[in-house]
């Protein structure tokens, strides 16, 4: 099982920072070790290359007479001895003179200078050998120094590893810092979540100053919260709404039975029977209005097709019966995708709020809106509706007060059918402005060709 801070966002990010940090300091250390021993590996050899060829060019001009201690041109290079052909030591510095030859290198005439590495008994150097002529016979100048403490031990290594720990951990510790800094305001947020119910849902989480992305998944909760609480206000007022509107024929229906209960003799059977099924009728037409509504969007109706609009408001007026003439305006080749049932009934409920509320004509327009969208529109020639009262007479059970006494028979819920199926289908429905009268217009997305 991992530990617990493995198991924290905070513990993860921490965990991949670090890897990365020694993913790349390592490397980068282990480069830094080898170009530090490079140069000064390099600056070693110059110093020792310069001194061995200078005294090979004074040997050269006679100007370093054999047997002589050898001066030393550069204080950090001591270690100087000549070797003859033979191996015998023809000169040295003071600091090399009690030891034994250097080095057992020789350079050839091609390859006249060496830089190499020698160990004596009491330390290990860096040194130059440099033929002085040509000749067979050309004796051999050593010059070295001590190996640096730097070179000669791991101190640069253990140094420097030391380091990269030093800078991994700090690296580890400013990201688990930073990361509980940066993570803060989501606890926060979920704490606050945690205390939202479905009783209230007008908390709302604190929002951080600023535009990064937990700002930004603040806003998001609140804007979802926000929606929700909507939609929940919404359900308790349909809820509140719709048994008012079922309670009423149900009184209706119960008063006209318990009225035949008591008094039999006098109930005339054929118009209590008559009155019963209208207010039956009624109640089923909400119910299977309400069904509509809680099945429009979901998986129940996925099954789409190429609906011609032209096409389906003539099938529609062909088997209707209406009591004012329908005028039609349609363009043929306005295809939308959606689902037939749904858009139909969209159509339906238009034409029965027209015919209630027309004067003497409607009128059917499907047209070509733009190079995308397709429009169906349904007007007629009665009362204007208010541009106040364009939006809300699509909420549920709502009738304008100046339509009630004409709105017999409908259930309330015709255009708040129809603004969903315009939703479901990625479309919209609204109320335009129009000369005398209300026209409703439909917009939809036109299927791909």
């Amino acid at each position: 099982m991992a530990p617990w801070w493995a198991r924290s966002l905070r513990g993860r990010v921490t965990l991949i920072a670090t890897a990365v940090a020694a993913l790349v300091l390592i490397p980068v250390g282990i480069a830094g070790v080898l170009v530090t021993r490079s140069v000064i590996n390099a600056s070693v050899f110059s110093e020792t290359r310069d001194t061995a060829e200078r005294i090979a060019y004074e040997m050269r001009g006679g100007a370093l007479p054999m047997g002589a201690a050898i001066p030393v041109p550069r204080p950090t290079v001591d270690l100087i001895q000549v070797v003859g052909p033979d191996g015998q030591i023809l000169g040295s510095s003071d600091a090399a003179r009690t030891l034994p030859p250097l080095s057992d290198v020789r350079p050839t005439a091609k390859n006249r200078v060496v830089n190499t590495t020698s160990c004596l008994p009491t330390e290990c150097v860096h040194l130059t050998a440099v033929r002085v002529s040509m000749f067979a016979d050309s004796p051999i100048v050593y010059a070295g120094r001590s190996t640096p403490e730097v070179l000669a031990s791991r101190t640069l290594e253990v140094i420097v590893f030391a380091e990269v720990a030093m800078l991994i951990g700090l690296t580890a510790w400013a990201t688990w810092l930073v990361t509980g800094r940066a993570l803060r305001p989501v606890a926060t947020m979920r704490a606050e979540l945690d205390a939202v119910h479905a009783g209230d849902l007008s908390n709302r989480v604190t929002q951080p100053q600023g535009d990064d992305e937990v700002a930004q998944l603040a806003r998001s909760v609140n804007g979802t919260l926000a929606r929700l609480e909507r939609s929940a206000e919404q359900q308790r007022q349909f809820a509140s709404d719709a048994s008012h509107e079922l309670r009423t024929p149900i009184a209706g229906l119960r008063a006209q039975l318990e009225s035949a209960q008591l008094y039999p003799d006098d109930t005339d059977m054929r118009a209590l029977v008559h009155s019963a099924l209208r207010d039956t009728d009624r109640l089923e037409a909400i119910i299977t209005d309400l069904l509509l509504l809680a099945r429009i969007g979901s998986r129940v109706d996925v099954v789409r097709e190429r609906v011609d609009l032209a096409d389906l408001v003539r099938k529609e007026l062909a088997v209707r019966s209406d009591k004012l003439p329908v005028r039609v305006d349609l363009a043929d080749g306005v295809v939308v995708e959606g689902v037939r049932l749904q858009l139909a009934r969209v159509l339906t409920n238009l034409l029965d709020n027209a015919q209630r509320h027309a004067e003497h004509t409607v009128c059917v327009t499907v047209a070509v809106e733009e190079p995308d969208t397709g429009l169906l529109a349904v007007e007629n020639d009665g009362m204007e509706i208010a541009e106040s009262d364009r939006e809300r007479i699509f909420e549920r059970f709502t009738r304008l007060d100046a339509a009630r006494s004409r709105d017999s028979g409908g259930t309330g819920l015709g255009l708040a059918i129809a603004r969903d199926v315009a939703m479901a289908h990625r479309g919209e429905i609204r109320v335009d402005d129009c000369r005398g009268g209300a026209r409703f217009v439909l917009r939809l997305p036109l299927a791909n060709q």
